[in-house]
């Protein structure tokens, strides 16, 4: 059994062939789905996937960086805080910082970023990290926020050696999805480096489509091209990639016992 530790399967684009979609990933066996939250706009959805799967389906709650907006910025963590009290969720996530899009932001997007930290930790909960152009400024505010209680996912990884080892010394997993299938990629020159025991598979689905998929929008069941990939990157079976992929990322969600 594999898990896609990253997927977004209450997005819009798979609204014709939701269903389907999943079914292919079931028997591809990828047979458990964590959902990271973007806002609260998106709760709901997320509730309507976890009922019809109630066993596959676990979910994040979190304000993605991308949604933090000076005008809605209070109701939104009000919504995190209220729905992280149900104690409901596995993850607090997706959360970040992003400066690819918007670097007017940047301040409160930090804020944000410690504060949901903060929860996590309340909860004892890990933490799912989005980066994109903010390697910096991510790794400032998780140093300021270090503690032995500080644990998570650098989701879709995509840095350096250096990064990827700061990420580890930081009780961070690396979340590895169709990147490490693309040509300009980079992280397969290193990342055999890394012992498994520090990685989850992703997908980021409808996003980051792996090779021979890139372009195309993703799903979950792609998540076997990443696991072949690394596969050929450690030179070990298939089967090595997903008994230890999988019992990371159980251990870090703590899936076993989770609510049904």
């Amino acid at each position: 059994m594999f898990i896609d530790t990253h997927t977004h399967l209450y997005s819009e684009s798979f609204k014709e062939d939701r269903n389907e979609m999943i079914k292919r990933a079931i028997d591809a066996s990828v047979k458990t789905f964590v959902l990271p939250a973007i806002d609260s706009t998106y709760t709901s959805s997320m509730w309507e996937l976890k009922k019809q799967y109630p066993e596959s389906m676990h979910l994040m709650m979190g304000l993605h960086p991308t949604h933090v907006d000076p005008e809605s910025i209070k109701a939104e963590m009000n919504h995190v805080k209220e729905e992280l009290a149900s104690k409901n969720y596995c993850a607090v996530g997706e959360i970040g910082i992003d400066l690819y899009w918007d670097r007017s932001t940047e301040d409160l997007q930090k804020e944000v970023f410690a504060e949901q930290i903060q929860l996590a930790k309340q909860y004892d909960l890990p933490i799912v990290i989005h980066c994109r152009d903010a390697f910096d400024e991510v790794f400032e505010v998780l140093e300021a926020e270090k503690s032995d209680a500080l644990r998570g996912i650098f989701h879709c990884f995509t840095g350096n050696r250096e990064h990827a080892q700061k990420a580890i010394d930081l009780n961070l997993l690396l979340g590895i999805g169709g990147v490490v299938t693309f040509k300009n990629g980079k992280i397969d020159q290193f990342l055999n480096e890394i012992d498994l025991s520090n990685i989850v598979l992703e997908t980021d689905a409808p996003y980051l489509a792996p090779t021979p998929y890139r372009g195309k929008r993703n799903e979950s069941s792609y998540l076997i091209e990443v696991a072949n990939k690394l596969a050929e990157l450690y030179e070990v079976p298939l089967k090595q990639i997903e008994e230890q992929t999988t019992k990371n990322a159980k251990k870090l969600f703590g899936l076993d016992s989770s609510p049904k």
